[in-house]
């Protein structure tokens, strides 16, 4: 099956070997989006709630270059340094989803790149 990649300037260019997003068929595997401001490639500066807001409208910029939107998104998944802020990425979550909200995991790990407190991957079922 034909695989295409998704890129926009909309969100940050990736740092490293991968993608901003990969379609295969009406499904699109949306990388891991950390907090960085696609302008200026810096982590944004504030709270963790700009760090999560950052998050999510990189996901969505890609969803949106992939052809879709966040309604559409099958699955997320969040990555935090912190699991007390699980609560904020929630309120958060309210204001970019409407239900049926996606399937989603949410996993505590010791550090992301960038010195990044969340970072959001999505599956984003087109079609």
């Amino acid at each position: 099956m034909k695989r295409e990649i998704i890129e926009t300037s909309r969100a940050p260019k990736a740092i490293g070997t991968y993608s901003q997003a990969v379609r295969v068929g009406d499904t699109v595997y949306i990388s891991g989006q950390i907090p960085l401001d696609p302008a200026t490639g810096t982590l944004v500066a504030g709270d963790i709630d700009a760090e999560i807001r950052r998050a999510f409208e990189n996901l969505k910029a890609i969803a949106e270059a992939a052809g879709g939107s966040l309604a559409q998104i099958a699955k997320v998944s969040v990555f935090l340094t912190d699991l007390a802020h699980f609560a904020k990425v929630n309120e958060t979550m309210a204001t970019y989803f409407s239900p049926p909200y996606p399937a989603r995991a949410a996993i505590g790990v010791a550090a992301l790149p960038r010195g990044a407190r969340v970072e959001v991957e999505g599956v984003l079922a087109l079609g």
